[in-house]
This record gives C-alpha cells, sequence and structure tokens, in this order.
C-alpha cells in the first residue's frame, strides 16, 4: 500500500525513519512531507494515488477526500479529529483513526499552568518586573488548595486534570454523561453543568467538539458563574460562547480566563474580542506540544497505520 504524511510530526526524524522501516520491510511504500500545507491543490496532489493519510491537526477538506480516490484511511495524530471531513469520509466508506491519549499529561499540565498564571498573575508579573525603577508594586494572587474545581468532561484528560487538581488540595465537581468510579473513590462528585458553573471556582472545560457540544458554555451558561471565577479552555474553541466570556470578563463579572483555544486556529484575527479582554491568559493552541507528547503521538501514529495493514484496525473513531 502507498501512505503519506503530509505533515511534520513535532519529532526529529531519525524517529521517523525509525518507526517507518517495518512498514517499509513490509513491502509498503511511504513518503514523508517535512512541512505542512493548508493548499488545496498541493494537499490533493499529496494525497493522489495513496490508500493511507497521516495528519495531525491540519484541516483536511472534503475536497481532497473526493479527489483521493484511492483513499481507504485516515489516520490523524491528534485527539480531535474534527478538522476532518468526517461526512464526507463515511460517504466514501473511508476509516478514521485518532491519537487519543498522547497528550493527556501536557494538556492536563497546561489547564494548571493557566491557572496559576490568572490567580497568581505570573505574566503580568513578568512584564512588571521589567519595568525596572518604573516598576509600581507586586500583585496580590490566591491560591488553589482549597478551592472548589469544575471539571466538564471526565475522559482521559478531564480525569487526569481532576487528579492534578486534588492533588493540589481542591475540591472537585465533575459533569459528564457517565459517572467513573476512581474518581469518585478520589472525592470527585457528579453534579449538573449549572451546579457546576455556579459553584465552581476554577472551571476546566474537557469535552470533544461535536453537533452536541458545540455552544454548549453558552451566554446563559457563563452568567451563572461566580463574580470570583476563572473559566479555562484546552478543548475545543467552538464549545464556548467566546464573545460572551469576552464580555463577561471585560464586565468583571467573572474574574478570569485561562484559553488555548479559540473559534479558529491561530493566527487570530485582530478583532477577536477574546484577544482584549480583561484577565485573560492566551496561549496559542499548545496544550499538546511537549516533547514528550509528540515522541508519544509518533508512535501511536505508526502503530495506527501498522495495525491496518495487519488488518486489525486500532483506535477507529469513523468506521
Amino acid at each position: 500500500m502507498k501512505i503519506a504524511l503530509l505533515e511534520p510530526l513535532n519529532v526529529p526524524s531519525s524517529l521517523i525513519e525509525e518507526l517507518a522501516q517495518p512498514i517499509k520491510d513490509a513491502g509498503h511504500e511511504l513518503t514523508y512531507y517535512e512541512e505542512k500545507t493548508t493548499d488545496l491543490e498541493e494537499l490533493k496532489k499529496r494525497s493522489q494515488d495513496v490508500d493511507i493519510v497521516m495528519i495531525a491537526n491540519n484541516p483536511y477538506p472534503g475536497e481532497v477526500i473526493e479527489s483521493a480516490q484511492q483513499l481507504e484511511f485516515i489516520n490523524v495524530a491528534f485527539t480531535g479529529f474534527d478538522h476532518v471531513d468526517v461526512q464526507t469520509a463515511e460517504a466514501h466508506n473511508i476509516k478514521i483513526a485518532n491519537a487519543a491519549g498522547y497528550s493527556d499529561d501536557a494538556v492536563a499540565e497546561l489547564v494548571i499552568g493557566l491557572s496559576l498564571d490568572v490567580y497568581r498573575k505570573i505574566s503580568e508579573g513578568n512584564q512588571e518586573i521589567r519595568l525596572a525603577e518604573d516598576f509600581s508594586k507586586p500583585f496580590q494572587g490566591r491560591q488553589i488548595k482549597g478551592k472548589t474545581v469544575g471539571i466538564i468532561g471526565t475522559g482521559k484528560i478531564g480525569s487526569q486534570t481532576a487528579r492534578l487538581f486534588h492533588a493540589f488540595g481542591a475540591d472537585i465537581l465533575a459533569y459528564n454523561r457517565s459517572e467513573k468510579e476512581e474518581l469518585k473513590d478520589l472525592g470527585v462528585t457528579y453534579v449538573d453543568l449549572d451546579e457546576l458553573m455556579a459553584e465552581s471556582d476554577i472551571i476546566s472545560l474537557h469535552l470533544p467538539n461535536n453537533e452536541e457540544t458545540k455552544g454548549l458554555i453558552s451566554k446563559e451558561k457563563i452568567a451563572l458563574m461566580k463574580e470570583d471565577a476563572i473559566f479555562i479552555n484546552c478543548a475545543r474553541g467552538p464549545i464556548v460562547d467566546n464573545d460572551a466570556l469576552a464580555q463577561a470578563l471585560n464586565e468583571e463579572k467573572i474574574a478570569g480566563a485561562g484559553i488555548d483555544v479559540f473559534d479558529m486556529e491561530p493566527p487570530i484575527p485582530a478583532d477577536y474580542p477574546l484577544l482584549k479582554a480583561k484577565n485573560a491568559v492566551l496561549t496559542p493552541h499548545v496544550a499538546f506540544l511537549t516533547d514528550e507528547a509528540m515522541v508519544a503521538r509518533a508512535h501511536i501514529a505508526f502503530e495506527n497505520t501498522t495495525a491496518y495493514l495487519e488488518g486489525r484496525p486500532k483506535n477507529i473513531v469513523v468506521d
């Protein structure tokens, strides 16, 4: 079979070569592109006469899928796969796999980092101390210990985030369609979404972006939050009404936010409201992006390809 890795996986080429060698030894052909592209014609060219494509978080539109006549498997080296035109893939009986699990720790750690930054004003302090003689005063912050943290979605990443907050001494509320006994054993209390929004000091979102969740954190949900509460989003931007979130921050109806994901991928338009919102720490969709997570992702992605080639598909999200 012909396989194309359409974009870099942020690991050394030597690791790609090592992981690809068993596939080549089995008689398959693998092409590796070292530069990402969003150009439709280039994506079509790279996908032409290919049986398997491997991508990360680069959009893979329906137009490209339509043009790839031999394509039968889209291997997404990413947890979310909403950047792939799933409807078109399904219409052509193309399977999709993902790499869930590679960045659980990385994302959970950034949630903690953003929470600490908002609470302790680390970014602001970094800028203030650089003013030298114009330094005004230190910032008085808050502690996580003793706070109530609301985890929206207790999949693998949400569960790991809950464990980290618990280690800081926080009380944990959770909202999810099903309850996890191991989290309940840790002391996590499952509640409905409205109660979580109203009772939490820190709210962290951990849901996939789909038709059911899009816009779930609406203006009305945000209005339930306490004035001293903060909101952290390292999941998906479209799940939140980000205009309403920016408005709540600017009107000081909530105390702060740490946001890694938006309604689009960076670069973000200059007029996007969150860019100018008060007490918001923003990062450019990097929660998953650590050295360790990238290595784990590459291993999972190539394992998915090998498993498919051997007739035992794994991590299938669209069949």
